[in-house]
């Protein structure tokens, strides 16, 4: 093979586990190549409720285990990222007379409370909906509640500071390219074939192990580039929607539905409430998964069942869907199928091993991807010991509370930012909001303005350090600034972003 590079472990999905693994792996001395044939976590890993959580409703289904490592990594994910991950206090109505006996929902958090190793949490309360805050934007139908924790995550900057650290630890990231085909070769390793999408670019890329953390592709992988026609996820669809701001409080609610399901209405996004998620089976490309009319139908009528002021179709301001390749055990109905992850190894004697990742959850990420390190090691030997429970993901080495501290501390070193602008560039980057303010004295010095607080020094710190390549990746992963920016400016944004993307294309040549 000459002086070709041979990488310890070849990756293919940029979500949340691709990206934890990478992390995980390169952060033990592992050389690392990852491929993601479109953006980071422009699939499931950005269609999620954006919640680290145990999974209350998990409890019914009897995943212990599952409820329990969520739980467990909710303090731990907090200290790790508390610029995109931070407590809130969920309002669980209980009807009367309730779909589920109080008996039982107050069993349910007693054990929420407890399976976990809570130390910084607050635990489940009562609440008198008669005078509690929380009723005001509720119908008059509630005279009960229970308040209980969990946590917020910004998804898609998770997976992205994940990626951003297992680069900075040595291992390669290369989005917008597909993996064609992936053989194993005649000394015992991987040879992978990954095709550049926006240039049409060939590379053979040599690797020992092939982890195949494509998510809701993982057998679209196996049967094409691996060459095994077997079903292992059921892939179900979740889609949410986005409408005005419902209520003040910052609290978010956790409503039961007639259906027995369960749906979430979060404050989001400053001015906008995030209302979710259905369950229901998907068949097609999970990149063509788009909300129904039906979808959104439920949302609206579950979501009017508990607030005082329906909500319409004309409420919604934005959409968003996502594919969960759940693994298949066999469960009769969508939202009854397990969220726990399989981990499967596939080798014999003297061929080179595949690893395939089935199902998970954000929440467990990161154990997942201790788990895998231990089956990797098994193949390819021990090189390091597990070290991402204390480890601070980019931009979060603050304390777990003290993000106002960090908010004004930015506005006193750049007092030409606003407070809105400050809290959402450290509530986005964390300490990293430095780095991308560098030398700036005025707004003037943060460049172009497109919109909102959104300027070309943000944009390009976004090309340069977390693979942002289209008007897409910044307004609706990185940033959310596409609820702020009118058609006009997303537009003048795209062709700005194509014009760098024409010249680094011709760099390359």
């Amino acid at each position: 093979m000459g002086g070709e590079t041979i990488y310890d472990i070849f990756i293919i999905g940029g979500g949340i586990n691709g990206c934890g693994i990478a992390r995980d792996a390169a952060g033990r001395g592992f050389s690392v190549f990852l491929a993601e044939m479109n953006d980071l976590a422009s699939g499931t890993s950005s269609g999620s409720t954006k919640l680290i959580h145990g999974g209350l409703r998990y409890l019914e289904h009897y995943e212990f285990r599952l409820v329990r490592e969520s739980l467990m990594e909710r303090e731990i994910l907090w200290k790790n990222a508390p610029h995109i991950i931070w407590p809130l206090r969920f309002v669980l109505p209980q009807p009367n007379p309730g779909l589920r006996p109080a008996w039982m929902v107050r069993l349910g958090l007693f054990l929420y409370d407890h399976l976990g190793g809570r130390k910084l949490l607050p635990p489940t309360r009562t609440l008198d909906m008669r005078s509690d805050p929380a009723s005001r934007p509720l119908k008059p139908l509630f005279r009960r509640a229970f308040e209980y924790s969990d946590c917020w995550v910004n998804d898609a900057r998770l997976v992205v500071l994940n990626a951003r650290d297992a680069a900075d630890r040595g291992a390669v990231i290369r989005t917008r390219s597909r993996v064609t085909e992936a053989r194993r070769n005649d000394t015992g390793g991987w040879t992978v074939t990954v095709e550049d999408t926006r240039t049409g670019a060939v590379q053979t890329v040599i690797a020992r192990l092939l982890v195949n953390a494509a998510g809701p592709w993982v057998d679209k992988v196996l049967a094409g580039a691996a060459g095994q026609n077997i079903h292992n996820v059921r892939l179900v669809q979740g889609s949410h929607i986005v409408v005005r701001k419902k209520f003040d409080d910052p609290r978010p609610y956790f409503f039961q539905n007639r259906d027995g399901r369960i749906i979430f209405a979060i404050p989001y996004e400053q001015d906008f409430t995030l209302i979710g998620t259905t369950d229901q089976d998907y068949r097609g490309d999970p990149g063509e998964a788009r909300i129904t009319d039906a979808e959104i139908d439920y949302l609206c009528a579950a979501a009017s069942e508990y607030f005082a002021e329906p909500v319409a179709r004309d409420d919604i301001v934005w959409t968003y869907s996502g594919v969960r390749p759940l693994y298949d055990d066999g469960a009769s109905k969508a939202q009854e199928a397990t969220r726990d992850y399989v981990l499967k190894a596939e080798v014999a004697p003297g061929h080179a091993p595949l690893i395939n990742v089935f199902g998970g959850k954000i929440t467990t990420y990161r154990r997942l991807s201790e788990h895998m390190l231990e089956k990797i090691e098994g193949f390819l030997g021990r090189h390091g010991r597990s070290w991402t429970r204390d480890a601070s993901l980019p931009g979060g080495d603050f304390a777990h509370d003290g993000y106002a501290a960090q908010v004004e501390a930015l506005r006193r070193d750049f007092p030409f930012l606003d407070t809105a602008h400050a809290a959402r560039l450290v509530r986005l980057y964390g300490t990293r909001a430095r780095k991308l303010l560098v030398g700036a004295r005025s707004a003037a010095d943060l460049g172009r303005h497109f919109g909102a607080d959104l300027y070309e020094a943000e944009i390009r710190f976004l090309i340069e350090q977390e693979w942002a390549v289209t008007a897409e990746d910044v307004l609706w992963r990185r940033t959310k600034r596409g609820l702020r920016l009118t058609r006009e400016e997303a537009s003048a944004l795209e062709q700005y972003m194509a014009g760098i993307a024409r010249v680094h294309s011709a760099a390359a040549e």
